[in-house]
């Protein structure tokens, strides 16, 4: 018996180092994570097909908007990138793909370093809006208008915010436009 139960014994204790690494991976593989990413890939947004469901629009802000309604509610997850739970760049990340064909870097840490810096006052619908709020230590949504951005929050899932002096304008970082020249 005491073989079966030391056999047991360094079973379990596997199974539980197997947990804890996996654990560990996907802290990791959070919003901040640093891994070498491909370059994005920037399409002319002039040639983009207008959507089956919005057919006599093609705006950048109605698009995100489109991606918005597909995501609202569903729950942050770090390291997430599906309807399970999702974190703040993978959004990005699916939003870009999946509206305007664009292939964004999967980490907030890579995605700040594309595209062309913008100024908080120059912000355009689809622009990157990036922050260091209390607790993460980035994060990232896409401008919408009027001070309001699209983003998966820890507390609220993917949601609609504004930037303003209370909260999210106190943590703002920086900005980068990635769709060029982008025009409603």
């Amino acid at each position: 018996m005491s073989v079966l139960s030391e056999s047991f014994t360094r079973l379990s204790l596997f199974i539980r180092f197997e947990i804890i690494i996996l654990a560990m991976s996907v802290l990791v593989t959070s919003c901040s994570a640093a891994q070498k990413q491909p370059p994005a890939v920037y399409p002319d947004p002039r040639l983009a097909v207008k959507t089956a469901d919005h057919p006599q629009v093609n705006s950048i802000e109605q698009r995100i908007l489109d991606q918005y309604q597909r995501w609202k509610g569903t729950r942050h997850r770090l390291g997430g990138t599906g309807s399970q739970g999702i974190d703040c760049s993978g959004f990005v990340t699916a939003v870009y793909r999946d509206a305007f064909n664009i292939n964004l870097p999967r980490t907030t840490q890579a995605q700040v370093h594309q595209g062309k810096s913008v100024s908080l006052n120059e912000l355009q619908p689809g622009d990157l809006v990036f922050f260091k709020p209390p607790g993460y230590p980035r994060h990232v949504g896409i401008y919408l208008n009027r001070s309001k951005f699209v983003h998966a929050s820890k507390s609220k899932g993917v949601t609609i915010s504004k930037i303003d002096e209370y909260y999210w304008g106190k943590y703002f970082w920086t900005a980068k436009r990635i769709i060029p020249d982008a025009k409603n």
